[in-house]
């Protein structure tokens, strides 16, 4: 007489059968968990702090490169010698004048082209405008990127962290033309958009998961909304966005935990039917991120190299980075508040478990006029 086959292994079952409970990387209440394949936390995360020290090292060389006493009388803090700030007026995040960043590498969509300088496009996301800028960036990265590689290893997170970047400086390149752009936050936002794709593509693995989606949905409105602020790169932050959502999809597709528990229990029945490896959602989702990402990156290219102007064809997309209000426009004769304040908000609120304890700096406390330094924009 034949044994009854066992009936296949379901996750949304939750019994007796070696469950695991694991961390999330998601901000939702700490009581939330989800089970999955066994602990990866024991990874060491080495590349995002190797990433965090080779954006200091790039920003000391630019500034060693700027040499601001030898072409300037009004330095800040001259005891740095060669390393010594611009003035507040010429660069209020304390940093290098716009022109030795044009020289380190920054992004300008002119140069890209007429000048085949294609390389913009990676190099500009190493470059800062100044030391605040800087360590906001650098605090969210840490903040964000360690516990990802924990979790899914230094290859996916490191190819989700550039090509992210990548992205974002495609989109800057095609609608800001007449200034350079320079900053990490588009390959930040990147890991922001990975985040909300993972948590679709495994969504039965996860417990509170509308919580978790609610929540990475506002803080992804509200950090967006903030870039409609004057000479706040928001393109690059859009195309960061877009394309770590897309690569998500791709990178991070876990395993069904019932095909993870079969393959680790040798007592399983022989004939015991399981679940495959992946779901169908997750394999369709897999195929249409991978068409959709090499449709974008080839499209914004091509648009780019044949140099058309996307603006005229989009009379309304320019709002998407700048919204002139009474309090300023955005042609940069207005004072504003700087972006280092909404970058450091962000990467904080990613880990809040509720928003009612969010905290948000009314003010940078830093205001200037853009007269002098209307050429640069920050991301």
């Amino acid at each position: 007489m034949e044994r009854e086959a066992a009936p296949p292994l379901d996750i949304e079952r939750k019994g007796s059968f070696s469950s695991h409970r694991g961390r999330s990387v998601y901000p939702v209440p700490a009581s939330s968990s989800y089970e999955e394949m066994p602990p990866r936390a024991s990874r060491i995360s080495w590349l995002i702090p190797l990433f965090v020290v080779a954006n200091v090292i790039v920003f000391i060389v630019t500034m060693y490169v700027n040499n601001c006493p030898k072409n300037s009388f009004n330095c800040r803090l001259t005891f740095l010698k060669r390393l010594s700030f611009e003035s507040l007026r010429d660069n209020p995040l304390l940093g290098p004048s716009s022109e030795t960043l044009k020289k380190m590498g920054a992004l300008n969509s002119t140069l890209v082209v007429k000048r085949h300088q294609g390389w913009r496009l990676i190099s500009c996301m190493w470059l800062h405008a100044g030391v605040l800028h800087l360590l906001a960036n650098m605090i969210c990265l840490l903040l964000i990127g360690i516990r990802l590689e924990r979790e899914f290893g230094f290859v996916k997170i490191g190819l989700l962290y550039l090509l992210s970047g990548f992205g974002g400086s495609l989109l800057s390149a095609l609608f800001i033309q007449d200034r350079i752009s320079v900053g990490a936050s588009g390959a930040l936002f990147g890991l922001l958009g990975a985040m909300v794709s993972e948590l679709i593509t495994n969504w039965s693995i996860y417990s509170n998961k509308i919580a978790a989606l609610i929540t990475l949905v506002i803080i992804i409105g509200i950090n967006l909304a903030v870039g409609i602020l004057p000479h706040v790169d928001n393109f690059a932050h859009i195309g960061g966005f877009v394309s770590g959502f897309l690569l998500g999809f791709v990178l991070l597709m876990r395993p069904q935990l019932g095909w993870v528990r079969h393959q680790g229990h040798a007592g399983m029945p022989g004939g015991a039917p399981v679940k495959s490896r992946h779901k169908i959602y997750q394999i369709v989702l897999l195929i249409v991120a991978v068409l959709l990402l090499v449709a974008g990156y080839s499209t914004a290219i091509a648009l780019l190299y044949k140099e058309v102007d996307v603006n005229k064809k989009c009379s309304w997309c320019h709002y998407l980075s700048c919204v002139p209000t009474s309090h300023w426009n955005c042609n940069g004769s207005k004072t504003f508040e700087c972006e280092v304040c909404s970058s450091l908000s962000f990467c904080f609120s990613i880990f809040s478990a509720s928003l009612r304890n969010r905290r948000r700096p009314r003010s940078c406390m830093i205001a200037f006029d853009f007269h002098t330094f209307s050429g640069f924009a920050a991301v």
